[in-house]
């Protein structure tokens, strides 16, 4: 799987470590305020996209998307973005899930690059908070970006930084719309999650000990 490759593009939510519950209880509180009750399932559909475009999904649950002008849309979105902030200080590299870090070895010794390519601002704070910053050659900041997933956009950043071909890189996703932007960006993509979501995907594993047992076994 290795052979060829010269960066490895990691999502960071869901692939890395675990924050949706950290942005339902932060959209939650935005959304109480607004009157709406954000449901878990819509919880949901916020994965692996901007914070703007999830703040536009829960107003349109809550049949407010007209009901805001642009400034006061960007301080909710500001007013989560702090409460996130601070919840996510509690996260340790206990919450780094299984199988990452000897994956990130692995890469380590193969001389790969290692790039987070995350629609969240705050990955470099949680790549901290995790203890895995000696790892990751690069993060790429999603404001510098034009468009988000499932646009390739964030994917072909990473590849760009580092002057990589797509084909020589493979993007590591969770979402359905970081599967795509792999693909759209011409990478090799690796589900992490249920099949029955990820299909597209190149090849798929349930989680991250799965991938890193194939990885040990076949490089």
């Amino acid at each position: 799987m290795l052979a060829g490759i010269k960066c490895v593009i990691f999502d960071m939510d869901g692939v890395i470590t675990e924050t949706s519950e950290q942005h339902y209880r932060a959209w939650s509180g935005i959304a109480e305020k607004l009157g709406i009750n954000l449901t878990r399932e819509i919880n949901e559909q916020l994965k692996g996209i901007s914070r703007m475009e999830s703040l536009e999904i829960i107003l349109r649950f809550g049949n407010r998307e007209n009901s805001y002008s642009q400034a006061e849309k960007e301080q909710f979105a500001a007013s989560k973005n702090e409460k996130y902030v601070s919840l996510i200080q509690e996260i340790t590299c206990r919450q780094l899930f299984d199988g990452v870090k000897p994956i990130f070895q692995l890469l380590k010794s193969k001389k790969i690059r290692i790039a987070i390519g995350s629609a969240s601002k705050n990955a470099p704070l949680l790549v901290d908070r995790l203890g895995i910053a000696e790892y990751v050659d690069y993060i790429v900041d999603p404001s510098q970006v034009e468009k988000g997933k499932p646009e390739p956009d964030i994917f072909l950043a990473a590849a760009s930084h580092f002057g990589y071909k797509p084909s020589e890189c493979i993007g590591v996703e969770d979402a359905k719309s970081g599967v795509d932007a792999i693909i759209s960006a011409g990478m090799s993509a690796v589900g992490i999650g249920r099949y029955e979501i990820l299909g597209k995907a190149h090849v798929v594993f349930p989680d991250m000990r799965a991938f890193n047992r194939y990885l040990q076994q076949v490089e």
